[in-house]
This record gives structure tokens, C-alpha cells and sequence, in this order.
């Protein structure tokens, strides 16, 4: 079994209310670190077998008709999670 991650995010010209309370909130709980937050949306989309090109593709393709508003939010990642595991895992130095 495979899974997919598709990653929405808005659109920049698009306000985000959620994230001006979340970075207005950081600071009073100690995190001065961080000047700005945008919240976005993460699916997870699971597959008999393998993730093949094919089924990224349509993956990609569901999340333009479906998982996103394209008028207000913008796909910003769709992936295999196994292989973005691993390459996260190699580039951090931990494989």
C-alpha cells in the first residue's frame, strides 16, 4: 500500500486569517522567533501498491479539480511520503 501527500496552500495575495491568529499567538507563549505563518491544507491519499508516475499524476490531477479552490489556493506539493521520507531522512544526515 502507497500514499500520497498533496499540499494546498493559499494563493499569496490571499489573506489568511488562521495564520495572523496563529502569529499573534507565538510570541505570548514564547516563540519571538517567527514574523510570519500561512496555514494550508495536507491530504493524505492511499493506494493499492505502489506509487507509480501514474498514480502521482492523477493524484496531481485530483487536487487541482477537487482537493484545492484554484481561485484562492495553489498546489504546492503532491508526493510519494515514502520517498519523501527517505530523502528528508538522507538530507538531515539520519540514513
Amino acid at each position: 500500500m502507497g500514499r500520497v501527500v498533496v499540499e494546498v496552500m493559499p494563493k499569496p495575495e490571499i489573506l489568511d486569517p488562521q495564520g495572523k491568529a496563529v502569529v499573534g499567538a507565538l510570541p505570548r507563549l514564547g516563540f519571538t522567533q517567527f514574523t510570519s505563518v500561512r496555514q494550508g491544507k495536507r491530504f493524505e491519499l492511499e493506494v493499492d501498491g505502489e506509487v507509480t508516475p501514474e498514480v502521482l499524476a492523477a493524484a496531481e490531477q485530483a487536487a487541482v479539480t477537487l482537493l484545492s479552490n484554484p481561485v484562492i489556493e495553489d498546489v504546492v506539493r503532491v508526493a510519494d511520503i515514502e520517498a519523501d521520507a527517505a530523502a528528508t531522512v538522507t538530507s538531515q544526515g539520519l540514513a
